[in-house]
């Protein structure tokens, strides 16, 4: 037997090849060398090194510039921690006590950090917290968190609802559209004047506030629904199709008139042909390209390779810079993408399971404080303002729950199932922010008007639980199926 054996049976079965050695030596031998290398530097190096020349300084610009960096950056990391930590206990408080969606409490934590609130009661915290040398930063983190939130509501779209929609489905879903939207561009009549510009055109302004008027909130929705366990009960899956219905038709209208804002009259007929062009690749060579891609990783077992989620993300991203170079916005390519990718198997099931942690817990919250940052309710100063927001809220209730109500009751649904289906798709939260932080990323809305705006999704939003609740209590087709799950049947 070798003395290596030995020495591994003396050390046990966990020895290192090292074995047993004396303590006082070891730490001896360890200050000798430590000792020795302090020496050599202090000695040789440093006294050599001194009587070196080096080249002229160019002033103090690089050292302020590192001391800036480091200060702003540990700001950054600050003010992502209070985000967090804000927006996760605001939004457990809202789920447990007051039965709302856990993003509503979000969304709400990201306006308490803004100057509405923080700003307003302890301005030397809010500087200290949230200083605007971070909002830049911030907005960068909150896009790349939208557009990798709507590549995911993409991914989680059921293309076989909008595929099985009935022609009634899909006429309440045009409904809950098309009287929001020209109810909003008639309120455009009156918010022009006083809250717009000669540097905007009416007809972008007006266009945008329909679209505005004309969102429903789809994430949102569906989690209504599955805290209620009513989402697979005649009511919850009409809601649920109709609403992805409308998510499709408004982001189609948003990519619409962003295009046309970014492009005016003149540059429109190009526009529309790139985005018609960009629409034919995606079609014709991406989803064939992400169609394959996912069939091959069906004959694989075990965890999603690092290079094809590689591939996943280079498309994402690549088709975001397409149509933000487009003019439609980059979260327009985000979600094509994620509608494109095939929903079913363990490529969409892995992507959607290591990206969907971070984008809710991290960069949402941050979008929610960032728009929270932009918003500024002190805006909203006289009574003649708030009687504005009022008729924006009024309009957009009725609007969309008009709108839906009256599709239904003409499609032969009762009156209450009608009442509970317009209230669901009133719902705005989340994606309304998201509209409405594009329209003031382009200057179409007005700081005043945009706090209006979110003063809307708030109010709309925070209604629907409680009133759908109220309206639909005891209603039959909110009871469980014993078959597959199905639309609302008109008798």
């Amino acid at each position: 037997m070798t003395e290596g054996s030995n020495a591994q049976e003396r050390g046990g079965a966990g020895a290192t090849l090292l074995g047993s050695s004396n303590a006082v030596l070891t730490l001896v031998a360890y200050v000798v060398m430590l000792l020795v290398a302090v020496g050599l530097y202090l000695g040789l190096v440093r006294s050599t090194g001194e009587t070196l020349a080096a080249p002229a300084a160019l002033g103090d610009a690089a050292v302020v510039a590192t001391a800036s960096h480091s200060s702003l950056l540990w700001h950054v990391l600050l003010a992502l921690a209070v985000i967090v930590v804000c927006a996760r206990g605001l939004g457990a408080f809202f789920e447990r006590v007051l039965r709302q969606p856990p993003v509503m409490g979000e969304i709400v934590a990201g306006l308490l950090l803004g100057p509405s609130a923080l700003g307003a009661l302890s301005p030397a915290a809010a500087s200290f917290l949230l200083p605007t040398e971070v909002a830049p930063y911030l907005g960068i983190v909150a896009k790349i968190g939208v557009v990798l939130f709507m590549f995911l509501v993409g991914l989680e779209l059921d293309a076989r609802l909008l595929r099985g929609s009935s022609h009634a489905t899909m006429a309440i879903s045009h409904a809950s559209i098309v009287a929001p939207f020209f109810f909003g561009t008639v309120l455009a009549l009156a918010l022009y004047p006083r809250y717009s510009n000669d540097a905007v055109s009416f007809t972008t302004f007006s266009l945008f506030v329909g679209v505005s008027m004309s969102v429903t909130a789809f994430p949102v929705l569906a989690r209504i629904l599955s805290d209620r366990r009513i989402q697979h009960t005649p009511l919850g899956v009409t809601a649920i199709a109709c609403a992805a219905v409308d998510d499709v038709t408004a982001w189609c209208l948003l990519a619409l008139v962003s295009g046309v804002a970014t492009a005016q009259l003149d540059g429109t007929l190009v526009t529309l042909a790139e985005v018609l062009g960009f629409l034919a690749f995606m079609l014709l060579v991406a989803r064939p390209l992400l169609a394959k891609l996912a069939a091959h990783e069906e004959t694989k077992t075990g965890p999603v390779s690092l290079d094809v989620l590689a591939i996943v993300f280079a498309a994402l991203l690549l088709s975001a810079v397409a149509t933000e170079a487009i003019g439609i916005h980059a979260l327009f390519g985000a979600f094509l993408v994620g509608a494109l990718l095939p929903h079913e198997g363990r490529l969409a099931s892995e992507v959607r399971h290591r990206l969907e942690d971070v984008v809710v817990v991290l960069l949402l919250p941050v979008f929610f404080a960032f728009t929270g940052m932009r918003t500024q309710i002190g805006l909203v100063s006289s009574a003649g303002d708030w009687m504005m927001v009022a008729a924006v809220i009024g309009v957009a209730t009725l609007g969309k729950f008009g709108g839906t109500f009256v599709a239904a009751r003409l499609s032969g649904l009762g009156w209450r199932e009608s009442s509970g289906l317009g209230i669901l798709m009133n719902t705005r939260g989340l994606m309304e922010l998201i509209v409405l932080n594009v329209g003031l990323d382009m200057h179409v809305l007005s700081p005043t008007l945009f706090a209006m705006m979110v003063l809307m999704a708030l109010a709309t939003t925070f209604a629907t639980s409680p009133v759908f609740a109220w309206i639909t209590r005891g209603l039959p087709s909110l009871a469980p199926r014993t078959s597959s799950p199905g639309t609302l049947q008109a008798p």
